[in-house]
């Protein structure tokens, strides 16, 4: 089944797309799910302990997915409660990928490749096309043989239609159940004269602070701005560090089992976590479909995005290590990338080593700057510094050489740019609420926020820049000596 999934995903002009949604299940049916998911790690686990002691007995490992099926056979039926062979084995594809990717990477001299060997309570189960059914919002999973029929149902629809569906997930985060539908979408199709040109080409330069900076042709621009997730990320450390001392009294010493406070701190925790990972994650799903959309209203067909190899490899110390894992920067890429495959825009990867330190007008080096303005010493080039890096990623080639010439003189730094924002789901950004996790701006956390002030004059001049004798005709407030004695 799996090898037919894999086969027809492969057709021309079909992209695999997967969209998560909540369960809604009673206590006996979440008893159950998380039963699947606890027979799953007893599979995993099982793999590990096999793999274990054949490298302690000096045989060679096991790690076929055919040679691993053939050892699951073996346990007999019922060996892992309700689990079926077909959400087993699911579980052994995982482990043979895993250790093969790996196998590979270490071939490929990277020393930092582990295979795998940690154990887990809760593994993902995934049901391949024909073991399970979907009606409408009615999911039935498949169990052992048996065992009576478990069906559950989705909080929404499913976004891809039923015949489009090739397998379903299930999994636990932050102890909240959903299953991860996955369908084949086909490419979208545009009218004659009215799609992506590949001819037309875009640099994109991924940041922090920009999750995307987009220099596309006819000197048009696109800048969106990521400053709510990075204050999401920021809050939630904030948040992770109270709660850290708040429980460090209650937390177990070495050898000792947690009381139920302590456990009911964990849940809490681990509830956080998963709620700041969906925030982000979506918001980064919104900022790549922001460009997506932008690329298509410009026509623009092929995309060049900066691979940060060289940020990621970096060792400035933890606060740098912190900041790039708060970035996420792999989830960010294969989300742009997949949505422009979906929308037939051809998408690569270039290095970026120097392009926001090299000025679009002269093609020379120039200082980096500190903030976001640029500016050449050589040639008096300005211009937003993640936009030069985006205009220089523009002409480059996907095996890093140098630019030629004659592309050099079709790249225009934008001057139409386009400004964007990235989450505006997230608590705060919104003008009408305002995050409770911030600081007020004035007075203590519980305090006023301080005196009214006058409101300025109609004109839009300052009192301040006004003759002495205009501030006096100027009236008193009602309220300006409020709280005078």
């Amino acid at each position: 089944m799996w090898c037919l999934a894999v086969a027809i995903g492969m057709l021309p002009g079909v992209v695999h797309r997967t969209a998560r949604i909540g369960l809604r299940t009673t206590p006996a049916q979440r008893r159950r799910c998380f039963g699947l998911l606890v027979s799953a790690g007893d599979v995993w686990s099982c793999v590990l302990d096999l793999a274990r002691w054949r490298r302690q007995d000096g045989l060679p490992p096991l790690a076929g997915y055919q040679e691993l099926c053939c050892e699951l056979a073996k346990a007999g039926p019922g060996t892992f409660g309700e689990l079926d062979t077909r959400g087993a084995r699911s579980v052994l594809r995982r482990y043979s990928d895993a250790w093969f990717a790996t196998a590979k990477r270490r071939r490929d001299s990277d020393a930092t490749a582990r295979y795998p060997r940690r154990k887990r309570r809760l593994m993902p189960v995934r049901y391949y096309h024909g073991t399970f059914t979907l009606d409408e919002r009615r999911l039935r999973l498949p169990v052992a043989r048996g065992c009576p029929p478990l069906w559950v149902r989705l909080d929404r629809d499913p976004p891809y239609p039923a015949d489009q569906i090739r397998s379903i997930t299930l999994l636990n985060e932050g102890g909240r159940l959903s299953v991860e539908v996955t369908a084949e979408v086909p490419v979208t199709t545009h009218p004659h004269g009215r799609g992506p040109d590949p001819a037309r080409v875009a640099g994109i330069d991924p940041g922090i602070i920009h999750p995307f900076a987009v220099a596309g042709p006819d000197a048009q621009g696109l800048l969106v701005s990521g400053r709510a997730i990075r204050a999401e990320t920021h809050l939630h450390l904030q948040d992770t560090r109270r709660r850290a001392r708040k429980a460090a009294s209650r937390a177990p010493k070495p050898g000792q089992a947690g009381s139920r406070r302590w456990r009911q701190h964990r849940r809490r925790q681990r509830q956080a976590e998963a709620k700041h990972r969906r925030r982000v994650k979506q918001a980064q799903h919104e900022a790549a479909r922001t460009v997506i959309d932008w690329c298509l209203q410009h026509r623009i067909g092929t995309l060049k995005i900066g691979a940060p190899r060289g940020v990621l490899r970096l060792k400035a110390g933890r606060r740098h290590n912190k900041r790039i894992r708060d970035w996420r920067i792999g989830h960010l890429i294969g989300c742009l990338h997949d949505k422009a495959e979906q929308a037939g825009i051809t998408a690569v990867l270039v290095d970026e080593r120097g392009t926001s330190s090299t000025c679009p007008a002269c093609h020379r080096l120039a200082p980096k700057p500190r903030g976001r303005a640029f500016h050449c010493p050589r040639c008096g080039f300005t211009g937003h510094r993640d936009l030069v890096g985006g205009a220089n990623i523009a002409p480059r080639t996907t095996e890093g050489g140098p630019i030629p010439t004659d592309e050099r003189q079709h790249v225009a730094f934008p001057v139409e740019i386009t400004h964007r924002r990235a989450g505006p789901h997230l608590p705060g950004v919104s003008s009408t609420r305002r995050d409770p996790r911030r600081r007020p701006h004035h007075g203590g956390p519980r305090g006023s926020p301080g005196r009214p002030r006058p409101a300025p004059p109609q004109t839009g001049t300052s009192l301040a820049n006004r003759p002495p004798a205009e501030r006096e005709d100027q009236p008193t407030p009602p309220h300006a000596n409020r709280g005078k004695r």
